[in-house]
């Protein structure tokens, strides 16, 4: 009668018979470490593998004394050990006691190879990288369908400023996986996206070694649109990343290079308000100044009149342009805000770009006609300052003339309007005297 077993009296069992067979208990396997972590026991855990096959293994903390180079991915080995079964997980791995190295696996020579031969064809130099457009539209992701990849760009987008994804599912692991990656490339391109996004997830050398192939490099290099690469952990280089106009260390973060946070343009539009209006202050204090000159020159009258007249004009027109300034962003920055929970993505990109270059615009005219108007209220006042300047009859005492007042300080331009004994006050260029009038004589004039 057949035994009836638990399943851990079966695995148990097992264990016992690999334990006690010979054919796999002493003996050296030649293989290339792939997935190598050290974990904080001390303990090596890895996978041999050769073209057929893998096999899980791990090198207790006790053993690692007995080898004297690093182990590290893509290493071809001799490891000395025996097989064992994990008798909780019902899994045989190879426990290895041992290893030498046996040379650099072939995948990484073959990665070097290409490397160094695009790098000489200059494929990886910085002056052929292009710049990321400041606010794209459309984002193409050449990654798989079912993987995280897509949703961590889909969520980061909503997080920072939403823009339409367009998927191009593409197989990236596996036999034929590059030419995938270039039809998704092409695809992206014909659809005039305006940034590319190329990734995948992390993994082993193997894994990632779609993005070292060739053909991936070469439709990188040759996209029409930008391309971001986003390719395994932020430890992982592939040729890809090479090539890409900009590396990115996840997908998280080309999703993060490829898009404004809204916030900054936030913050921006709202800088463009303080610098109008420190701008227009400064016009204003500026031609404030050149106001109080020109009162300086003008005499208390009807002149002054003018000139508070002409300054209570040019205060009402900066206080109206100021008001109508401030009321312009205030508007624009509520529209904005409103736009960001209605619209859909697309929608909101351009709104956002056609309301930041409406400010442009609108803070471009209104300098210029604030500028203007103050520039004529300007010239109007220095006209107003020469032409009292010029009336002024103390500004002729400089060239040898006098002016003659009477006892009131009323200018006399008549002989006719004296009489002998009348007192009258005479201002010279450096001082002044009283006189008293003896003779009075008469001159025809002549027409």
């Amino acid at each position: 009668m057949a035994d009836r077993l638990t399943v851990t009296q079966l695995n148990t069992r097992v264990r016992s018979i690999l334990s006690e067979s010979s054919a796999v208990k002493d003996v050296w396997v030649i293989g290339e470490i792939s997935n190598l972590k050290l974990y904080s026991s001390g303990h090596y855990y890895f996978t041999l593998k050769d073209e057929g096959s893998e096999i899980r293994s791990v090198m207790f903390r006790g053993s690692r004394g007995r080898i004297d180079f690093e182990p590290a991915d893509n290493m071809k080995v001799t490891a000395f050990g025996h097989v064992d079964l994990y008798v909780a997980k019902g899994s045989y791995q190879f426990i290895a006691e041992t290893m030498t190295r046996s040379g650099i696996g072939d995948l990484f020579l073959e990665y070097e190879k290409l490397r160094k031969r695009l790098e000489g064809e200059g494929m990886f130099d910085a002056s052929r990288k292009r710049k990321l457009p400041m606010y794209p539209k459309v984002i193409g992701v050449v990654t798989s369908e079912s993987g995280a990849v897509i949703h961590d760009i889909v969520t980061t987008s909503g997080r920072l400023f939403p823009a339409d994804i367009l998927l191009a599912p593409a197989q990236v692991q596996g036999e034929g996986a590059a030419e995938s990656i270039v039809r998704g490339i092409e695809a992206l391109n014909r659809e005039k996206v305006d940034v590319i996004i190329v990734g995948r997830g992390g993994g082993s050398i193997e894994d990632l070694w779609a993005f070292n192939e060739e053909i991936v490099a070469r439709a990188i290099a040759t996209s029409e649109a930008p391309v971001i690469s986003a390719v395994g952990h932020e430890s992982d280089f592939t040729i890809a990343d090479f090539v890409a106009d900009v590396r990115a260390p996840t997908p998280t973060g080309a999703a993060e290079l490829a898009l404004r946070d809204k916030r900054e343009v936030v913050k921006q539009v709202d800088g463009l308000g303080i610098r109008m209006g420190r701008a227009l202050d400064h016009i204003s204090v500026k031609m404030r100044s050149r106001l109080e000159l020109a009162a300086s020159k003008l005499e208390a009258g009807r002149q002054h009149e003018k000139l508070s007249m002409l300054e209570i004009r040019v205060g009402q027109l900066s206080e109206k342009a100021d008001a109508a300034l401030r009321s312009s962003v205030q508007g624009m920055r509520s529209r904005f805000n409103a736009a960001e929970s209605k619209i859909s993505p697309s929608a909101a990109q351009r709104k956002v770009a056609s309301l930041k270059d409406r400010l442009s615009f609108l803070s471009e005219r209104m300098v210029l006609a604030i500028g203007r108007c103050l520039k004529d209220a300007g010239s109007k006042l220095d006209a107003i300052g020469q032409r009292s300047s010029d009336l002024d009859p103390r500004s002729v005492l400089d060239r040898g003339y006098s002016y003659v007042a009477d006892s009131e300080g009323r200018a006399l331009t008549s002989a006719r309007s004296l009489s002998p004994g009348s007192i009258v006050s005479i201002s010279f260029r450096d001082g002044g005297a009283e006189a008293e009038i003896r003779k009075v004589k008469y001159y025809e004039r002549r027409h």
